[in-house]
């Protein structure tokens, strides 16, 4: 299927409260990079929380590609400041500092197999054992970032440990795919309707200043997401397309 198709479908998907999303037990989010757990998944964070559900977020690499050139930002203070600007995210979403763990792996090249792979792999089951998991959310796997592949395959890895627990994968940056992409067959999965939440998932993507606005000045190459992203990303539904086992 295009990845044209795929997604209008993905925005067909049929709309789902989180108990039918999730049956059983909390729930992991796994982000490629701090800020992809507010982008994908602030809404169902949100309302896992306000359902009394736990939930473990899983940030795999360091997110200190999105400005190499700030000399007032070197490699170690930006994964400070990401690392702080997430706990500030998903402490509007819900959550403590204890409920996130950050792997670190370096931003642009987390690996898709090998030793690292496997031991993020084994961080994400652990989470899923620390929260009851009943699923697991990770970026899609057609996503056009080499990280979002990435943290896909290293969830595959990780789904052979975890019997029983369902997989969802979310899109992030799947619509600036060229539209004639192929990305396989046709979306299985549900949309969540989260507009109860969106000021609050609103309120924790801005939590992420150094990837919203000018706060990191001394780079004009470095990344900032555009409004429009943003605005596509915080609508009223979230879109998660089942993997089967």
């Amino acid at each position: 299927m295009r990845a044209d198709a795929f997604l209008a479908a993905s925005d067909a998907l049929p709309v789902a409260d989180l108990a039918k999303l999730v049956e059983r037990g909390g729930l992991v989010v796994v982000a490629p990079h701090p800020d992809d757990e507010s982008l994908g998944c602030g809404g169902l964070i949100a309302a896992a929380r306000v359902a009394g559900r736990p939930v473990h977020l899983v940030v795999v690499s360091d997110g200190c590609g999105s400005h190499t050139h700030s000399r007032l930002y070197p490699p170690a203070a930006l994964r400070t400041l990401r690392e702080a600007e997430t706990l500030r995210a998903v402490s509007i979403l819900g959550l403590a500092a204890e409920d996130v763990t950050f792997l670190r792996l370096p931003d642009a090249h987390v690996p898709s197999d090998g030793p690292e792979a496997e031991a993020a792999a084994h961080a994400v089951v652990q989470a899923a054992a620390r929260c009851g998991a009943g699923a697991v959310f990770v970026t899609w796997r057609h996503d056009p970032h080499c990280d979002h592949k990435a943290a896909a395959a290293i969830v595959g890895l990780a789904r052979r440990q975890m019997p029983g627990v369902v997989v969802y994968e979310y899109p992030v940056w799947g619509w600036t795919l060229p539209p004639d992409t192929e990305v396989g067959p046709a979306p299985e999965g549900l949309r969540l309707d989260v507009s109860a939440h969106r000021e609050t998932k609103t309120r924790a993507v801005a939590a992420h200043a150094s990837q919203t606005t000018d706060l990191i000045s001394d780079d004009p190459q470095g990344f900032r997401l555009e409004p429009a992203m943003i605005a596509r990303l915080c609508g009223p539904y979230e879109r998660f397309v089942r993997i089967p086992a």
